[in-house]
């Protein structure tokens, strides 16, 4: 049993086959067909081109720019203080903790 990914691969994969061999096919055998056989597909592709064209300039026009660099380095700055700050009031926690179980031992 194939799965879900494999059968869509293996139908893509014929009607790919089919395309390549018909289409050529179709435009020999029907003469008077021709210039519909090439009209259309060039007309998708254009209309996919541009398609994607206007994706993308929505996309770009949509999206808010980026922060500075120099904002995001001066927030990164500010997180190194912050967990320093964080550290070494931890750490006089801890010494003041240990400061006063020698202070009681000593009692």
């Amino acid at each position: 049993m194939v799965s879900k990914d494999q059968a869509i691969g293996w139908i893509i994969l014929i009607v790919c086959i089919i395309v390549i061999i018909g289409y050529p096919t179709a435009l020999y055998v029907w003469p008077e067909w021709q210039f519909i056989l090439v009209a259309v597909p060039v007309t998708i592709a254009i209309i996919l081109v541009f398609a994607i064209g206007a994706w993308i300039g929505w996309t770009m026009a949509t999206t808010p720019p980026p922060k500075p660099i120099e904002e995001i380095e001066a927030e990164i700055e500010e997180e190194k203080e912050e967990t320093a700050t964080e550290t070494a009031s931890e750490s006089e926690t801890e010494e003041e903790a240990e400061e006063e179980k020698k202070g009681k031992k000593k009692e």
